[in-house]
């Protein structure tokens, strides 16, 4: 069933009704599941509904079986690759409600993944690929992104905040035009509202679609967006968090490029659409391509996208 390229997702029945199987990809570990079945239980107690742990019959959160397998309560639904102004203003709103019902939440996570959006870290690994291979066939491509990398705008620190950490378009459930809860949670973990934003309207305001290489930025879901999510957060928002909205967004889609271009040199990481592509350094070229055009798509709007968040704060 799953439409991700990280985890292998199965929809299995028990006592006649769904339940989700995954296989968890190398990069996670058995302990993400303790965070997951917190952090659902406090959402819950909260009044949102969350795809919930389901333990093994001797009680285990997971098993290990030629890697990480676990088991989650199926939520009805649709998911979406693009979002209409109405689904978008949904999502950003239940977004919102996420982030509340997590304000002030304490938790030490069991498993995390430093760096995960270490962007300068991102972009270093493409610079030394480079460097090792400067005649690699996409050799321009990476130098291309790495170029237009050079020109983000700084972020000021930031608070951190318990956050989904992946919140592309197809990681929300809807009901209709109804945004009914958001999936995908082994990426929780303490960031910053620049980078949950960021990567969340990267995804949504994709125009076209993150493997076409004239992918733009559609300004109209970016503002239904933040008429979703500005009300719900307004007094929880910092106005350095405000601020850093858009450059959060032009950020992260720079790293993302940067993390497709890399895998065109190691050729390992992200998985693929066979039937789009001929191999997966194809669909990493679409990809980087698209991620480059989108991010220059925003770069061009800058101004008056910040002057929209402004706006939606008023």
């Amino acid at each position: 069933m799953s439409v991700g390229w990280i985890n292998r997702t199965f929809v299995a029945k028990r006592g006649g009704a769904p339940l989700v199987v995954q296989a968890l990809h190398p990069i996670f570990r058995g302990e993400v599941n303790l965070d997951i079945e917190a952090i659902t239980a406090r959402l819950a107690a909260r009044g949102l509904e969350t795809p919930r742990l389901v333990r093994t019959a001797t009680g285990e959160p997971w098993i290990e079986a030629g890697g990480v397998w676990r088991a989650l309560t199926y939520v009805e639904g649709e998911t979406h690759a693009s979002l209409t102004p109405t689904q978008a203003r949904e999502a950003a709103a239940l977004v919102g409600r996420f982030h509340r019902a997590l304000e002030g939440f304490e938790h030490t996570f069991h498993f995390s993944r430093p760096g995960a959006h270490d962007t300068p870290k991102h972009l270093a690994k493409l610079r030394g690929l480079l460097d090792a291979a400067p005649d690699h066939g996409d050799a321009q491509l990476a130098r291309a992104v790495l170029d237009a990398a050079a020109s983000l705008p700084t972020l000021p620190s930031l608070p951190t905040r318990i956050v989904h950490g992946d919140l592309k378009a197809t990681n929300l459930r809807f009901d209709g035009d109804r945004a009914r809860c958001l999936l995908d949670l082994d990426t929780l973990a303490h960031g910053t509202l620049a980078v949950e934003l960021g990567d969340a309207l990267r995804s949504w305001c994709n125009a076209t679609n993150e493997a076409d290489p004239e992918a733009r930025f559609d300004p109209t879901i970016f503002a239904a967006a933040l008429e979703g999510w500005a009300p719900v957060v307004r007094d929880l928002v910092t106005e350095a968090e405000r601020r850093s909205l858009v450059g959060g967004v032009e950020t992260i889609t720079l790293e993302l490029a940067s993390r497709f271009a890399a895998d065109l040199f190691e050729d390992r990481y992200f998985g693929w659409d066979e039937a789009r592509f001929d191999s997966r350094r194809a669909h990493n070229r679409a990809r980087t391509h698209a991620h480059l055009s989108l991010a220059r798509s925003l770069r061009a709007q800058r101004d008056a996208l910040e002057a929209r968040v402004e706006r939606a704060f008023r």
